[in-house]
């Protein structure tokens, strides 16, 4: 049983959401309009059915599909195609009976086929695995009425493959982005096998999160690798669509078992991540503003120190006030939320560099050196940047390096940014 955490509710708490709400929204109203934009596909469900199980009656088990479509036809079509279909309550559930990772008739068609991830291969053999190394794949295809249960596996035995996997995440043997594409799908099969048993308990609020972790940990990670870039490219999208819904499915997951006046001990975090992918503005925009998100979560969640972060972090990039930004990501930043803000801190700096040079006194250029200090950069790699963005430096009277100010040539770098060390973090990403 996972642990919750009690806190003591503000007076008043739904007036208190309100404000909350309300104040996000008015200051939302004066940013900039191309600043407003926010990330795609990443609203969790505008209604929640306490009944919901995961499951769409005499539809694709998988609950990542059902999300799929919800995607494409908006949120209140998909809705109604979940009411046509009838309440997933009713529906009949599996009951697994698998005891192994893998079930023993995919394992046979696999070494059949030679299709053996190099992790689930005896001494190397791609013709041959054992019940301790092959693991279940994932089945897009597959549907309720079509599984056995000799073939879906429960709780205990996705507990023990979960914790399997994630113990590959340490090895130093293979390239991440090799390990990152097996366990990308082996913990697609375990939500798939989840969702077809309707298995919607702490343990497997516990499980989603640590299935999110990885996606988190893996946003940050594949950026990293030095693999072919087009393929790297296309993992780092897939990745993120599917922590996007594997996000939407822990939310859904934390309402089924919410309990009055608690809440779990992470939630707020995790929580938290879905404000801070809205840093992304050149993202298209949802048919949701994240003010309306806010109502539906409780006080204790919108107060936690880990949202109040995230809200002002948002605030902050949004009115452009950068040197804040920098400040309270390199003093309050989990490493979690670290994972996901650093895919934004380019371009943050990008857009930090063009209101320098558009706002700036043209007779007094800026220091490097101290603009290194606002954007938590080195100097070298701050002029790196500058020249990415079509902006030139100098060298003023004193010999310090300085960037002139009002040039016309600025513009955002083609493609993806350059890494740049975030100075001051080096520990909490080691």
């Amino acid at each position: 049983m996972m642990d919750r955490t009690h806190r003591s509710q503000p007076k008043n708490s739904s007036s208190c959401t309100a404000t909350a709400a309300a104040s996000t929204s008015n200051s939302n109203s004066k940013f900039r309009p191309n600043r407003a934009k926010s990330l795609k596909n990443l609203n969790p469900s505008p209604t929640r059915n306490p009944s919901y199980s995961g499951r769409i009656s005499g539809k694709t088990s998988d609950l990542t599909d059902v999300e799929e479509r919800n995607n494409k036809v908006g949120p209140q079509e998909a809705l109604f195609e979940q009411q046509e279909e009838g309440d997933p309550s009713n529906a009949p559930s599996i009951i697994g009976t698998c005891p192994f990772m893998c079930p023993v008739r995919e394992r046979a068609q696999r070494e059949c086929l030679q299709d053996l991830a190099v992790f689930e291969r005896v001494d190397g053999n791609p013709r041959r695995t054992s019940s301790s190394l092959a693991v279940k794949k994932f089945c897009r295809t597959i549907s309720t009425k079509d599984v056995k249960a000799a073939d879906v596996r429960p709780l205990p035995v996705l507990d023990g493959t979960l914790k399997y996997l994630f113990e590959l995440l340490d090895s130093s043997e293979h390239p991440f982005e090799v390990i990152h594409d097996f366990v990308f799908d082996r913990t697609r099969s375990i939500r798939q096998d989840l969702s077809m048993q309707n298995i919607v308990s702490d343990q497997a609020i516990w499980m989603y999160e640590k299935m999110v972790k990885f996606h988190v940990i893996s946003h940050h990670k594949l950026r990293r690798c030095s693999g072919d870039p087009h393929s790297i490219s296309s993992m780092h999208h897939l990745n993120v669509e599917q922590l996007t819904k594997s996000l939407r499915s822990l939310y859904n997951l934390y309402d089924i078992n919410r309990k009055p006046d608690s809440t779990y001990e992470n939630e707020a975090e995790f929580h938290s991540l879905y404000v801070l992918l809205h840093l992304a503005s050149r993202s298209h925009s949802m048919g949701e503003s994240i003010s309306v998100w806010f109502h539906r979560l409780p006080p204790s969640v919108i107060w936690s120190k880990e949202m109040y972060f995230a809200r002002r972090l948002l605030r902050f990039f949004r009115i452009g006030n950068f040197w804040r930004f920098f400040c309270t990501v390199s003093a309050e930043a989990t490493y979690m939320q670290f994972c996901i803000i650093e895919t934004f801190i380019n371009e943050v700096r990008a857009e930090a560099l063009a209101c320098i040079n558009y706002g700036g006194y043209k007779l007094h250029p800026y220091p490097l050196a101290l603009l290194s200090k606002i954007l938590k950069m080195k100097e070298s790699d701050l002029e790196s940047l500058c020249n990415a963005c079509g902006l030139e430096t100098s060298v003023d009277d004193m010999g310090s390096k300085v960037l002139p100010t009002k040039q016309t040539s600025f513009c955002h770098p083609q493609g993806d940014f350059q890494n740049y060390a975030f100075v001051g973090l080096e520990e909490l990403l080691l």
